[in-house]
């Protein structure tokens, strides 16, 4: 059968595309390589613990080993399931900062600065506080606020607006300096994942959802994709369209899919025997990811999950209040408190997240510690490292290397050492002294910078936001135009964080989603011509 459109992943992106085209009449089939997002985890905010690192719901990548982190590789999560990373992740609605849209448009993105994309933000979100200039709502994508209150975290809000950040409500203005809450995409407690909000609500009777459906490779004839071949069930098939194939399959498996079709650095495909479609030396290259520095302290006299999660008294309150009122700890998304500050004063807008934690563990997947404790977490928003994403077969079912490259330029690795001291001056702050904090990462309280860096790279972890790997570029060097058609190659897009020029200088599911309404628009206007 012959489709309209051809979407490969159903993730954050891929759903957006499946119900905007669908509804305006477009026969569409959406392939998904990991199962549907019936795992009862998948819908409870805390059961992220039990979906990261989980094959039935995480493609289970890892990292090269990375000199920057004294030589350690990461696991490196990424959705495998409806809904992709949005099944999996943090919950976080952040959308950057306008600067870094309009920095978009200063590269000759036309259409992508900030007063461009925020209508796109806008468009399906359904905000907890109603219409404003900056929020709408009646849309898909749900944001709420989070249902719990720890006064160890409402003490850390107080050190920070001690130190000089000012409180506030909202980081989606533009101008996201401040400490407060995030807001979450959640419903009465539930997740939010675009599988949800967007494959459930399609009106669409022309949408096609194949699960299991592994893509292989995209099909192109004549300079021209006209379909995919994808495994499923055991067996080869293909699909073949009329119009687009539209690649969401995320930041690491869309450049994989692109080399696998024979678009990529020539040298690669034919070290691995694959016939070069056309030669993209930056398929794969540019790959930009937040890198976290999880400082953590032991409290005295606080109330944190770890002394309430590690009795039986403790874990049976905790589950009797979700059950009873969708609140606490397990409606808790991964981080509950946020904060953007400047590294050094001269810099015009933030260049570090925090994510604050009333908990600590020595590492993800490790139990509590069993005395009270507080992580506050802290990235660079805007890396200078770039890394790669490449396959390492011609078989499509081996998984590619992924090569972040952190911390390898002399800038990363000074914002690195100015986190870690600007986290250690907050916690100094009187509203926290109540609790005597004794460092416990990266612990040692040296302050001579050769320590510092080198504790920046044994504490240091991903954040899960891979961007930029096959990005969108005014230049003939970016594999994509403004318009996210891969140059060079009829009827084919690339839709999801992998287009992004830039980092955005906050989480990555939101303007994965603005993204895709944002070429939504511009597919179907190109259909009507």
């Amino acid at each position: 059968m012959d489709w309209d459109y051809i979407i490969v992943g159903a993730g954050s992106a891929g759903c957006v595309l499946a119900n905007r085209l669908s509804a305006a009449g477009q026969r569409v089939l959406l392939l998904e390589a990991g199962g549907k997002d019936n795992y009862h985890w998948v819908h409870i905010p805390m059961g992220y613990l039990y979906c990261i690192n989980n094959p039935r719901t995480d493609w289970m990548y890892r990292t090269e080993a990375e000199a920057g982190l004294n030589g350690r590789a990461l696991i490196y999560p990424r959705g495998k399931v409806l809904g992709g990373c949005s099944s999996i992740n943090g919950m976080l609605y952040l959308r950057g900062q306008a600067a870094d849209y309009d920095g978009w448009r200063q590269r000759g993105l036309i259409g992508w600065g900030w007063d461009d994309v925020l209508p796109y933000f806008k468009k399906s979100e359904d905000y907890v506080d109603g219409p404003s200039d900056m929020h709408g709502v009646g849309g898909e994508w749900r944001v709420e606020n989070q249902r719990l209150h720890w006064e160890v975290l409402d003490d850390w809000m107080q050190a920070a607006a001690e130190w000089g950040l000012p409180k506030v409500t909202d980081f989606n203005t533009g101008n996201n300096e401040g400490v407060g809450y995030f807001r979450v995409n959640q419903r009465s407690g539930w997740r939010m994942n675009t599988a949800k909000a967007f494959l459930r609500t399609a009106t669409g009777e022309n949408l096609k959802v194949e699960t299991g459906a592994h893509t292989r490779r995209i099909l192109i004839e004549n300079g021209r994709a006209v379909g995919v071949e994808y495994s499923q069930g055991g067996a080869v098939k293909t699909a073949r369209t009329g119009g687009e194939v539209l690649l969401s399959a995320g930041a690491i498996n869309s450049p994989q899919i692109l080399q696998l079709s024979g678009l990529g650095p020539a040298d690669l495909l034919r070290d691995h025997g694959i016939a070069v479609q056309r030669d993209m030396p930056e398929v794969g290259q540019n790959l930009q990811d937040h890198l976290q520095l999880r400082c953590a302290w032991r409290l005295k006299g606080a109330k944190t999950l770890n002394t309430l999660a590690n009795s039986l008294i403790g874990k049976a309150k905790i589950v009797a209040e979700y059950a009873m009122r969708r609140s606490g700890p397990m409606s808790m998304a991964p981080s509950q408190l946020g904060a953007f500050s400047r590294s050094r004063p001269d810099l015009a807008t933030p260049d570090l997240e925090y994510h604050v934690q009333p908990l600590t563990l020595e590492a993800f997947g490790q139990p509590l510690h069993d005395f009270p404790g507080l992580t506050a977490s802290v990235c660079n928003l805007r890396p200078e490292s770039r890394g790669e994403v490449a396959i390492t077969s011609a078989d499509p079912m081996q998984a590619p290397r992924i090569a972040p490259n952190y911390l390898s330029t002399e800038g990363d690795r000074q914002v690195a050492v100015a986190a870690i001291r600007q986290a250690r001056a907050i916690m100094g702050q009187g509203a926290m002294q109540r609790y005597a904090p004794q460092e416990l990462k990266p612990g040692g309280g040296s302050d001579d910078e050769a320590d510092l860096m080198q504790a920046a790279g044994a504490i240091g972890t991903t954040i899960f936001h891979p961007t930029c790997t096959v990005r969108m570029g005014a230049e003939e060097a970016a594999p994509l135009d403004d318009a996210l058609r891969l140059r060079g190659v009829g009827g084919l897009r690339v839709v999801d964080a992998s287009v992004m020029p830039m980092i955005p200088s906050g989480n990555t599911n939101a303007p994965t989603i603005m993204i895709a309404e944002k070429a939504a628009d511009m597919i179907l206007s190109d259909h009507r011509g």
